[in-house]
């Protein structure tokens, strides 16, 4: 006999209350199960490409994931969807590569298949030359016979004409051995060159996984950097993307002539014209200098415009890159370089300027050095711009050659 358990009588309003409880504890327990995990995959599951020789495959599950990927850019800028980009990249970028490896394995099968053929044709074509030698030899000598005196050393007219049937039939076998000798040769240097062809396109397939496989070690590298450095701290990422947006807009009305400005006169290279605010200030999370180039009210990289230099490089994951002009430092003396123009780390996987690219240089003094130099000589205006609930000061050099160069993040 099994166990009952005696419970008190349940009227009907606490039976709906429990049941009303029992309800909402099981929809929390859901909740902490798998509302509060963020999905991080782009998803395409339907897409086992487990055959190497299905090229196709490969491509569909590309298509998918990149539709996909698509799709999470077009969403609220959050940290969440910034890691499912990233992490999307980096699953797009693996089934790249397994599908150049696919190709590279193709092609080696059909290597190996060509040599084969063309090892079988090899020895066809050798068979072939020994018997057309061999009938040519024949009929070399048979040459020789006179045909007057070969009629008279027969015995009988039957015998005459069938040495001569005989003869003409060895002239038609010795045409055709010579017919397929020239078709297997002609197919010989096209299997060969066929081989060719497949060797140097296997070579090339072989220096693109190469560059494939350096893409995927580099967005590895970011999407690490990026988990460690956010710590999959929502409220700290949004934050930190306020202050972003916020410089971007600020900057961009800058360009647009919506700053305040006064005119202070006509400066000369070397001249200093401001320092670098110490610590965080609007817009900004650190000291630093951004430093700008724009013609036209269009950006341009400084790095086209700067003199080379050995500066320190403090701007991981991205990778140094090089100066190819001829003006002077904005700073005083060598600079640490923490961002560079364009589509950095931080404009590019972080989204920090909602998929814009950063619009200058960032640089601190790798002495403590504050002060800031005109680069090229020009007419200085002092400036600032409302930005995050505060002014953000800046100085803007009017150059004779149409350049403007903008010094952020500064005191007068």
């Amino acid at each position: 006999m099994g166990l009952r358990v005696l419970l008190p009588p349940i009227g009907l309003p606490n039976v709906r209350k429990f049941f009303v409880m029992k309800i909402f504890f099981l929809t929390w327990l859901l909740w902490l199960a798998f509302g509060s995990t963020p999905v991080y995959a782009l998803g395409c599951e339907e897409f086992v490409c487990n055959d190497s020789a299905d090229l196709g495959c490969f491509q569909n599950k590309r298509s998918c994931l990149e539709a996909k990927l698509n799709e999470t850019k077009d969403q609220r800028i959050t940290l969440t969807n910034t890691i499912s980009i990233i992490n999307g990249k980096v699953e797009i970028q693996e089934v790249f590569i397994q599908q150049t490896e696919a190709e590279i394995s193709q092609l080696e099968a059909q290597i190996g298949d060509l040599s084969q053929r063309i090892g079988g044709l090899n020895l066809s074509l050798d068979r072939l030359t020994t018997l057309l030698i061999e009938r040519i030899q024949v009929e070399y000598k048979q040459s020789r016979v006179n045909k007057h005196l070969f009629f008279l050393t027969t015995n009988s007219a039957n015998t005459f004409f069938s040495q001569l049937k005989y003869l003409k039939e060895a002239h038609l076998q010795t045409a055709l051995a010579m017919q397929r000798a020239e078709a297997q040769r002609l197919a010989f240097d096209q299997q060969k060159s066929s081989k060719e062809e497949k060797q140097q396109q296997i070579e090339k397939v072989r220096e693109r996984l190469e560059r494939e496989q350096n893409v995927l070690a580099k967005q590895r590298n970011e999407q690490q950097f990026l988990l460690k450095e956010t710590k999959n701290n929502e409220a700290v990422y949004q934050a930190e993307l306020a202050k972003t947006l916020a410089e971007l807009s600020a900057i961009q009305s800058i360009i647009a002539g919506k700053g305040s400005e006064t005119e202070i006169g006509t400066v000369n290279a070397g001249d200093t014209i401001a320092s670098i605010i110490i610590g965080a200030s609007v817009c900004s999370t650190g000291s630093h200098l951004h430093f700008e180039v724009v013609k036209d009210k269009q950006n341009r990289d400084p790095a086209a415009y700067l003199q080379s230099i050995s500066p320190l490089w403090n701007n991981e994951p991205d990778s140094p890159f090089g100066f190819g002009g001829s003006w002077d430092w904005p700073l005083f003396d060598a600079a640490r370089i923490t961002q560079g123009y364009g589509m950095t780390y931080y404009a590019r996987v972080r989204r920090a300027y909602g998929g814009s690219p950063h619009t200058g240089i960032d640089m601190v003094s790798t002495s403590g050095d504050a002060r800031v130099r005109a680069v090229q000589p020009g007419k200085l205006y002092r400036g600032s711009i409302s930005c995050g609930g505060g002014n953000l000061r800046y100085v803007r050099v009017e150059q004779s050659d149409g350049l403007n160069t903008y010094y952020l993040h500064i005191n007068y």
